[in-house]
């Protein structure tokens, strides 16, 4: 009786699992163009700055989610530029009711009077990660497999970065297979990660945001332009460091 009994509850669980990856959210990204109050146009010397200090975005070549939008906040009040990325969506939880169905990661770059770069700083899963840029031309960023956290690039000592090391999370797409099977009932995602820990920490495929950004807007709080542009609901991370 008590093995029938096991046997119903595990069907029922994955019957509930089943029904629940079904009704996963589905991204709702405006189309283009659109129309965001106070936009920069083109030729304004902000516009401008904010194109040129654009960061460079170095993705692991298993990348399965695309960039999908880019917004560039110049700070009022601040010598700092705040590029707002937009991704498809991640791996984890997209089965789950209620959860984000896109995935907003941030990359800060503070620059001096003469627009060189003299800080980067990066969203990375709660916390902000930071890198002194002075001297080391245009920004560099590693972006995370799957998870798209942000990390200055060339990090080596992940110590600041506990217990949200890469060494962790690699451990943790093995653990959470389940969780990517699962959200494959959702919407088109990867089943694994199927290389080693080397390859996980390899960021060669470029992507020179500079040329991809949408909009570029001077505010203090980038909620307006981000609602717009990305979509609602999106994730509304911490807007600056």
């Amino acid at each position: 009786m008590d093995f029938r009994f096991a046997a119903t509850v595990s069907k029922a669980t994955l019957a509930a699992a089943l029904f629940l990856a079904g009704c996963g959210p589905r991204a709702h990204i405006p189309p283009q163009p659109v129309a965001v109050a106070n936009t920069l146009p083109q030729d304004n010397t902000d516009a401008q700055l904010a194109r040129s200090l654009a960061p460079v975005l170095y993705l692991q070549r298993d990348e399965w989610f695309q960039l999908e939008r880019i917004v560039a906040v110049l700070h009022p009040n601040r010598p700092i530029i705040g590029y707002y990325l937009l991704w498809s969506d991640d791996v984890a939880g997209a089965w789950v009711p209620f959860t984000k169905p896109t995935d907003e990661e941030i990359v800060w770059v503070g620059y001096d009077s003469t627009k060189a770069p003299t800080d980067v700083w990066t969203y990375w899963h709660g916390k902000i990660l930071h890198a002194d840029w002075r001297e080391r031309g245009p920004a560099e960023i590693d972006v995370q497999w799957g998870k798209h956290g942000s990390m200055p690039r060339g990090i080596i000592d992940d110590a600041d970065m506990w217990p949200r090391t890469l060494t962790n999370f690699w451990v943790s797409v093995w653990i959470g297979l389940p969780d990517m099977w699962l959200g494959r009932l959702s919407r088109p995602g990867p089943l694994c990660f199927c290389h080693g820990y080397r390859r996980y920490r390899t960021f060669d495929r470029p992507i020179i945001t500079g040329k991809r950004i949408d909009v570029v807007v001077r505010a203090e709080n980038p909620d307006t332009a981000l609602s717009v542009v990305f979509g609602l609901p999106y994730s509304k991370k911490t807007p600056w460091p």
